[in-house]
């Protein structure tokens, strides 16, 4: 079985990480887990240290790219198989943790947690952007992508290895349709998420339709001018 290492990206989680982080470690004690808190402002991280919780604690927020990214290099230099992107806010669903297993070791490099392989996508304001960015994944890939701006995302070790490596690597829908350009084998699995019980999402309407806007633009022009490093073997820490 492929050793994996679930990273929770936690910023001002503090009224969810305890309840996320438990179900993980009671429920599901064969997954490895580490939060990494990006420069929290409220409690989280005094309550991942209260409950003993493995933490990586950023003294700044480095936003979501930077927090996944320093959760991959923990997994690349501690001998990690792949890894899981998992959301603190309890949307993601431990369930689904073994499908997506399955899928990477049948030969996948990337699998995506998708609300709508086989749902039905509403058709909503909301839902616009996801409608627009698997279209132009499409168009510039040839793969249809059902729910490209799931978070819920699980990486092989060639993968976790790049992300690890690599600066501009965000765990973003333009990132995932510049690696299958690049060849890697993006699959999905049929999940269901639910809603953020406390807290509350950055994602206001003008900040989601701005990161639409910028995920499209980025796949339809940028990605074509982006240079791809080559892959090299992460050396792992002795411990």
């Amino acid at each position: 079985m492929s050793k994996l290492l679930i990273v929770i990206p936690a910023y001002n989680e503090q009224d969810n990480i305890v309840r996320v982080v438990s179900e993980l470690s009671n429920r599901y004690p064969q997954y490895d887990y580490v939060v990494v808190n990006d420069g929290s402002r409220d409690q989280t991280a005094n309550l991942c240290r209260e409950h003993g919780f493995r933490l990586i604690d950023l003294p700044v927020n480095l936003g979501l790219a930077g927090a996944f990214q320093t959760g991959l290099r923990y997994a690349a230099e501690n001998g990690y198989d792949c890894a899981l992107q998992f959301d603190a806010d309890g949307q993601h669903k431990p369930e689904y943790i073994q499908p997506m297993l399955d899928e990477l070791e049948e030969g996948a490099d990337i699998v995506i947690g998708s609300r709508f392989l086989t749902v039905k996508k509403p058709k909503s304001l909301r839902m616009l952007g996801s409608y627009l960015i698997s279209w132009a994944i499409r168009l510039t890939t040839g793969q249809a992508i059902c729910d490209p701006t799931s978070g819920m995302r699980m990486f092989n070790r060639r993968m976790l290895e790049e992300f690890a490596l690599n600066l501009n690597y965000g765990p973003e829908p333009d990132t995932i349709s510049y690696l299958i350009k690049n060849g890697a084998v993006v699959k999905e699995i049929q999940v269901e998420m639910g809603e953020r019980v406390a807290g509350s999402s950055y994602l206001t309407f003008t900040r989601a339709a701005q990161y639409m806007f910028k995920m499209g633009l980025s796949i339809l022009l940028i990605q074509w001018f982006r240079k791809r490093e080559p892959v090299i073997v992460y050396p792992e820490r002795s411990l």
